[in-house]
């Protein structure tokens, strides 16, 4: 039987009930192991297959047990998306001519899939409150299984999920589209925002929207990031001055705000934890550490001092769901740095190919085109960067002296979920067929 994708669009044009039990057969053929004339979209098989892993009952209403509400506003007031809420406000709830007429609600919700806030329809919050979409509730996949929340985060991608497509059936009764936020500074995956509705509510531009205004947040932090880089630099200016030798001025995400003796870099790589005094840097070697109002002078020390710092061993750590990280470690201490979902798959190719890849080789791994090799040497120049001592490069490569291994998660399907590049897939079926 030839099966074709569903189409948002068509399935919008619609009446509600119809499209509802279209995507009811959709899904109770996919569960069953059969075949329907039309199959379900990527993101949405995608996520169906990871219930079916986790043993998520489809039929059954999963819950979770409300955060408190002390451990509620701890998180709100710690999640950098408490400043966003205007700009998400004004892009989902303030500009659609009233929530409560357009009959929807926002959502946020932090990198675990805890929802901290909703705004809009009153009567839409209420039948939220019923299905336990409250605040304080945890809207992860694993524990509600397909949703706009979870799989968004997930899947590092807007994503829509209407009626049936919920692997839940206590969720077909909804449609909701979410899309992650990342902080643009350091890359790291800050949560979530979703639009979510009556099956009525659902329309095939809503996740274009949610996608735009996420993306509108992320810009917001990032000009917040450009005056903060510009107070640094002024603070900073008069200090380089007066230096002798290398020194760079880097804010606490390691972004440049001045530079003497040295060429300039877009951006350091710190340790997570970082203090005064001295400290390796992969990129630099051994360095004196500085603090300055907003960030750090950082002096990179020579001769015997800096060569001691050569790294000897890597832990790329792909077990988790949503954060990915790379260690390295030698005789001066050990360092590490949480990576983006692309350079998670550069670097993953890189240590299952311990004699290199060449930039055509990596552009197939990565995008299944040979010829985006411009696009592979950007983003190889700039891990290259922070990984100085650890990567080579013609072919690009782990460099021989130094120990590699791979933390993978427990089920190897769940191996970087978000990610589509061939060479990640391939080992996914790789280790399905073992």
């Amino acid at each position: 039987m030839r099966q074709t994708t569903v189409d948002m669009t068509r399935l919008a044009a619609m009446d509600t009930r119809e499209a509802a039990l279209l995507l009811k057969g959709v899904r109770e053929a996919t569960l069953k192991g059969g075949r329907s004339p039309l199959a379900p979209r990527a993101d949405i098989r995608e996520s169906w297959q990871r219930m079916l892993r986790k043993g998520v009952d489809p039929d059954k209403d999963h819950r979770s047990g409300l955060l408190s509400p002390g451990e509620l506003e701890r998180r709100r007031a710690a999640s950098p998306l408490a400043e966003l809420l205007p700009v998400l406000r004004e892009g989902l709830v303030s500009r659609s001519a009233g929530a409560d007429a357009v009959q929807h609600i926002m959502v946020v919700a932090d990198a675990e899939g805890r929802v901290l806030w909703r705004e809009g329809s009153a009567a839409v919050l209420r039948k939220a409150d019923g299905h336990g979409f409250a605040p304080g509730a945890d809207w992860a996949e694993t524990t509600v299984g397909t949703n706009g929340v979870g799989t968004a985060l997930v899947a590092r991608r807007p994503v829509q999920v209407h009626s049936a497509e919920h692997f839940v059936s206590s969720h077909h009764a909804w449609t909701c589209a979410g899309a992650p936020i990342t902080d643009p500074r350091d890359g790291t995956l800050l949560g979530a925002v979703d639009v979510s509705g009556p099956l009525a509510t659902m329309h095939p531009a809503t996740l274009l929207l949610v996608g735009s205004v996420a993306k509108l947040a992320e810009a917001e932090l990032r000009n917040r990031h450009f005056a903060d880089l510009a107070r640094l630099r002024a603070v900073a200016a008069p200090i380089l001055c007066r230096v002798g030798g290398r020194a760079l001025a880097v804010d606490v995400h390691g972004w440049l705000a001045g530079v003497t003796g040295m060429p300039p870099v877009d951006r350091l790589a710190l340790p997570a934890s970082l203090r005064a005094g001295r400290v390796w840097l992969p990129s630099l070697g051994m360095c004196a550490v500085e603090p300055l109002p907003g960030g750090w002078l950082v002096r990179p020390e020579d001769g015997e001092a800096r060569a001691a710092g050569v790294p000897g061993r890597v832990v790329l750590d792909v077990s988790r769901p949503r954060r990915w990280s790379l260690e390295v470690s030698g005789a001066a201490g050990s360092w590490s740095q949480e990576l983006s979902p692309r350079h998670a798959e550069l670097l993953y190719v890189l240590a299952r190919h311990r004699e290199g890849r060449t930039a055509a080789e990596l552009a197939e791994d990565v995008f299944g085109d040979r010829t985006r090799t411009v696009t592979v040497r950007a983003e190889m120049s700039r891990v290259r960067r922070t990984l100085a001592g650890v990567l080579d490069h013609r072919p690009y490569r782990f460099r021989e002296e130094v120990e590699v291994e791979v933390v993978a998660p427990g089920d190897p399907a769940d191996l970087l979920p978000h990610s589509t590049a061939p060479a990640v897939c391939a080992a996914r079926g790789e280790a399905g067929a073992g």
